[in-house]
């Protein structure tokens, strides 16, 4: 089929290039020249595995083009997918700009049947105003088709996700486009769900949103096995064991970030007070995040007491591993308290540096190799569970280290193996041996040689 694709962010260029793969005729478009240069001679905008090695591939066997002109980008297909991005307003909201944009420049454009599909994150409610938007724009009359179709890749794991995914859905109240879409999605062999374009729209809010809270209520499950001395993993363990339940999104750490859980559940909200309703669950899902983030401060708080000219490494900058996006990252909000603390700072990740330089404009000594920024701190905050870290030399770790204080903000590390290896160890939701008392008063953990003369004033402890 020839299919043209709007957009070559992460959705659009995952989305052109896997359906090139599985032979079709792709023209991706974008209107920043130098990127569809870029993009000609092989060089990606982001980094995701196996994108590379397919996008050359395709390029090479000539079925995967690039081009600035959405006009010929439209007559050549029969397909246009618009996979722009819809960013967040400061208020949660939508901003449809783009997608109202590219939407004008296809009415201008369209000369024959097209069916165009909406690819990107948007509200309930998009087709009709994407149709509406083409439909004032036409030239000439002329039939065409505005469809819900709605992406579930995962950042690291898109291209598995294309060719391997849980479902495609589809939402169409055409019987044409319908037929069209299911002829161009066989290859793919996944199970198909056509529904009506409303529901395909809220069936991405809705579940990213789930998922969200899925991580939130696993991280207040770990912050409970602080306080009782259980074992958020085994308690997670035991808990996906139930089929209902599942072992997915059941890793307690320092919670969720990227371009898509926190902008859509901060979408969904929105679309709810559109409504006149209030979406409670999804709210304290954003706050317990937001406070899930700040834990490796509050373990450092009760280690330190003055932040002031503490050396400390930060392993890992991305919001999850095998991706270079640090979008929403916990460790941008942790950097930038450390840096109001006083602490020095150093930092690594594999793949992000050059992202993070571009977003954190603050003095962080960046290094190209971990144990050169482990080398001479007093504490580790590992943020991101690379592959690369579960693999490093702990005793060379430890040998590095000036204080050898380990915070592991994604339990990749077994707990006693590290203590016995002369770490002070802290994870989240394990027992933190050092810390086996709560105060009352400031519902904060208590280093057991302080417990004594912490209060005076005869209160219990928890």
């Amino acid at each position: 089929m020839k299919i043209s694709v709007i957009g070559t962010g992460y959705v659009g260029l995952v989305t052109g290039t896997c359906l090139a793969e599985i032979g079709n005729d792709i023209t991706c478009v974008d209107k920043d020249h130098k990127k569809i240069e870029n993009l000609k001679n092989g060089i990606l905008p982001i980094y995701e595995a196996h994108l590379e090695d397919m996008l050359i591939r395709n390029i090479g066997e000539n079925r995967l083009h690039f081009t600035t002109s959405v006009e010929d980008a439209v007559r050549h297909a029969t397909i246009i997918f618009i996979a722009v991005g819809t960013p967040s307003h400061e208020n949660g909201d939508i901003d449809m700009s783009q997608v109202d944009e590219v939407a004008g420049e296809i009415g201008k454009s369209l000369d024959a049947y097209k069916i165009i599909v909406n690819k990107s994150t948007v509200p309930v409610g998009s087709v009709k105003r994407v149709a509406e938007i083409i439909q004032r724009h036409l030239k000439r009359e002329v039939e065409f088709d505005v469809i819900s179709n709605p992406e579930f890749l995962r950042e690291g794991s898109a291209v598995l996700d294309t060719f391997q995914g849980d479902r495609i859905v589809i939402g169409s109240t055409s019987k044409k486009a319908t037929k069209i879409l299911h002829d161009l999605y066989r290859p793919l062999k996944q199970k198909i769900f056509t529904t009506d374009p409303e529901s395909a729209e809220l069936i991405k809010y809705a579940s990213n949103a789930f998922l969200a809270t899925k991580i939130s209520f696993i991280n207040e499950i770990a912050n409970i096995c602080e306080k009782t001395g259980a074992n958020v993993n085994e308690v997670a363990k035991g808990m996906g064991l139930d089929k209902r339940i599942g072992e997915k999104f059941l890793n307690a750490g320092i919670g969720f970030g990227g371009a898509c859980f926190p902008k859509d559940v901060k979408g969904l909200i929105k679309i709810g007070e559109k409504l006149n309703y209030d979406f409670r669950i999804i709210r304290e899902t954003l706050q317990v995040n937001e406070e899930q983030k700040m834990k490796p401060i509050m373990i450092l708080d009760n280690l330190f007491p003055d932040l002031r000219g503490v050396q400390i490494t930060v392993l890992g900058l991305t919001f999850k591993p095998d991706t270079d996006d640090i979008r929403e990252a916990p460790s941008l909000d942790i950097i930038n308290e450390l840096h109001k603390r006083g602490a020095k700072i150093k930092a690594y990740d594999p793949i992000a540096i050059e992202n993070a330089k571009r977003v954190l404009k603050l003095p962080i000594h960046y290094f190209h190799e971990a144990y050169d920024a482990i080398a001479g701190s007093d504490a580790v905050l590992l943020l991101t569970e690379w592959k690369e870290f579960k693999e490093l030399n702990v005793r060379k770790i430890r040998s590095l280290m000036n204080r050898r204080v380990f915070i592991d903000g994604r339990n990749i590390f077994e707990a006693k193996a590290m203590r016995a290896k002369g770490f002070e160890y802290y994870g989240i939701g394990i027992d933190n041996c050092q810390f086996t008392a709560i105060c009352s008063i400031e519902e904060r953990m208590i280093p057991i040689e302080n417990q004594k003369s912490h209060h005076t004033c005869g209160r219990a402890w928890n």
